[in-house]
This record gives C-alpha cells, sequence and structure tokens, in this order.
C-alpha cells in the first residue's frame, strides 16, 4: 500500500510528530509506504514559538504545493490527512480537490472545529463554522484523539470512526534511575503557545514555591514570568526531552474548562506518567479518564486542591513512587505505540481497500 501523508507540520510541530511521525517507522516497516507532504515547514514552527512575523509568500508557496499534492493523489491508495487539508478555506475547495483522491482517513488530536465555529468574528463563524464537520462526513474514516473528539464527529455525520489516544513509544520514555533526593522539583512540559495555562495556578505555586526545597522546572515554555514562582525555563529539544522529564518529581497540566481545551489529548500527562511520575491536572477533558485521582495521580481544580495535591506528593516520595509505578503501567497498556501501532496499521489497510 502507498500513502499521502498530509500532515500540518514537519516534524517540529507537535501534534504531527506526535499524531503521524512516530507511527512510520513501524507502517514503513509493515508494509505501507509512506510520502508525506506537510503544509508547513518547521521556519513556521520557529517563527510561531519565538513571536516572529511569518513569510506570507511562504505560507502562499505552502497553499500551492497542497493543492498540487492533492491534484496528484490519485496515484496513492489512501490519503492521511491532519484535520483539514486547506486551514482558513472553505470546505468546498477541498471537495473540488479531492474529486477524484481516494479514500481518506481524517485525524483529529484537537477541537480544530472550535477555532471555526467559536471565532469571534461572525464572518469567520459563517463560512467556516461548519467545514470541519464536512471534511469528517467526507472520511472514509474519522480518527478521534478523545470521546469529546469522537462526539462532534458523529454529530458530523462521520461514516465510521476510531478512537485513538495521542500515546508515546514506551521503550524511549522510560522511569529515571533513582537518585539522591535534592528538593521538590514540580515540571511542565509543552510549547509557548500553552505556557500561559500555568498563570490559572500562580497563588497556589507561589504558595507551594515559599519553601526553599520546592521548585519549578518548565522545558518549552519560553520566556514566562510569574509573580512570587521563581522558576527555571528550558528550551525543549526532541532529543534531550525525556532526560528533562526524568529530573521532574511530579508533572503538572493546568487547564481551563473551556471547549477548545476539552478536546486535548493529554499528552504531557501520558509522557510524565511515562516516566514514572505521579501527576497533578485540571479535571478537563480526557484528563479525568487519564487521571485516576489518588492512584496514579490527583484532580485539582481550586488553588487550595492544587497546594493540598502538590504539598502532600512532596511530603511522601512513597506515595509519588506508588503513583508513578501506576501511571506507568497504565502508558503500557493504554498510551502507548506498542499497543496503538498495530491498531492504526490494521485501520489503514482495512480503509484502502
Amino acid at each position: 500500500m502507498h500513502l499521502l501523508l498530509l500532515t500540518r507540520y514537519a516534524r517540529l510541530g507537535s501534534s504531527s510528530r506526535i499524531r503521524f511521525y512516530q507511527y512510520l517507522p513501524y507502517l514503513e516497516s509493515h508494509g505501507i509506504q509512506v510520502t508525506s507532504a506537510p503544509l508547513l515547514d518547521d521556519r513556521y514552527i520557529r517563527n510561531l514559538y519565538t513571536n516572529r512575523p511569518q513569510n506570507p509568500l511562504a505560507i502562499l508557496r505552502a497553499y500551492v504545493q497542497r493543492l498540487a499534492a492533492l491534484l496528484h493523489s490519485r496515484a496513492f491508495d489512501l490519503i492521511w490527512l491532519e484535520k483539514e487539508a486547506l486551514p482558513w478555506v472553505p470546505a468546498l475547495g477541498e471537495a473540488l480537490a479531492t474529486h477524484f483522491a481516494p479514500s481518506c482517513v481524517v485525524d483529529y488530536d484537537d477541537a480544530a472545529f472550535h477555532r471555526y465555529d467559536q471565532h469571534r468574528n461572525p464572518f469567520v463563524r459563517a463560512l467556516l463554522g461548519g467545514k470541519i464537520d464536512a471534511v469528517m462526513r467526507r472520511a472514509a474514516l474519522v480518527v478521534a484523539g478523545n470521546d469529546y473528539l469522537a462526539a462532534r464527529a458523529r454529530q458530523a455525520g462521520a461514516a465510521r470512526l476510531e478512537i485513538i489516544p495521542s500515546v508515546v513509544d514506551a521503550d524511549r520514555y522510560r522511569p529515571a534511575p533513582p537518585r539522591p533526593p535534592a528538593g521538590f522539583n514540580i515540571g511542565w512540559i509543552g510549547a509557548p503557545v500553552t505556557a500561559p495555562y500555568l498563570r490559572l495556578i500562580q497563588p497556589a505555586l507561589a504558595t507551594l514555591c515559599q519553601r526553599s526545597d520546592t521548585r519549578l522546572t518548565l522545558v518549552g515554555a519560553g520566556r514566562l514570568a510569574m509573580e512570587g514562582v521563581p522558576l527555571e525555563s528550558r528550551p525543549w529539544r526532541e532529543a534531550t526531552e525525556v532526560n528533562e522529564l526524568q529530573q521532574f518529581d511530579v508533572g503538572i497540566m493546568p487547564l481551563p474548562d473551556e471547549p477548545f481545551e476539552r478536546g486535548k489529548c493529554g499528552y504531557k500527562l501520558i509522557q510524565y506518567m511515562a516516566c514514572g511520575l505521579p501527576v497533578v491536572a485540571s479535571p478537563v477533558g480526557v484528563n479525568r479518564q487519564i487521571v485516576e485521582h489518588g492512584v496514579n495521580g490527583f484532580l485539582a481544580n481550586t488553588p487550595d486542591e492544587w497546594v493540598a495535591a502538590l504539598s502532600a506528593l512532596r511530603d511522601d516520595p512513597a506515595l509519588r513512587r506508588q503513583m508513578g509505578a501506576a501511571g506507568r503501567a497504565k502508558v503500557e497498556t493504554q498510551y502507548s505505540l506498542q499497543v496503538t501501532a498495530p491498531r492504526l496499521r490494521a485501520l489503514l489497510l482495512a480503509t484502502s481497500n
């Protein structure tokens, strides 16, 4: 089988890397030939994360190249698409471009539809509010990262739907060897666009960091400051991210309970748990399924709940080890590449037939 992979980003884009590129070695070693054609290159992501202006000509060129890929897609057995072919363009354009294309599998790891139907501009809502629904409806298969996204696909009238969570390679993400105590390190990993969520728990972090043995380490947050919270911000690199995670004592994931955030797939929680860490997270969306309160971590909503959860973990190393082991076991059985890759391959093969 020869598959055309149309991702939103090149490998530096986390959604494309996690939902697509990490599967390619397995797929290609099991008889599926993949031709990748990302819409936006790594330069776009670097500009996005450093607040540099984007090059309009480069974006126009990317759209032209994507149209060319769609118009030549009949040479392939299947299209594997991330979210939509042409962002911010009505679905009619995609329908025309893919009229003679092969079957399409479309994948969602966030609530892309809310970028349109929740947009503050009424013109955007009117023109594009139903776009993602149309893409879902036309796809031979919709793959959703969680129940919230799957519910939208059902509402849109998707012909076929499967849920595959975002996962890690459990052979690569491993718990750290035991190390001497060196204070309590609260850790967060992500990107500059999601780092502002940390401000939701600034009062709790400020309270916790009043003790000199407690510190906050951020990986990939860029420049972020919070009053009363001393923190260390480190750059994200794919080659070093596991080592960075292994230095944490607990991993955190604060989120607002808003429509777009309910569609997130909780990937950072899975990263933490794979490295044998307990977690504390807001009870939003799929976080409620990933975090078993009191088993592999805690769900915390109010500042007092965040302080209580993190204080309990700070003061009880045995509890951290117990919860970390439970989280690692859950990743191995539910959130690992080793579990989902064979299933994904079977779905792609079945859809191409």
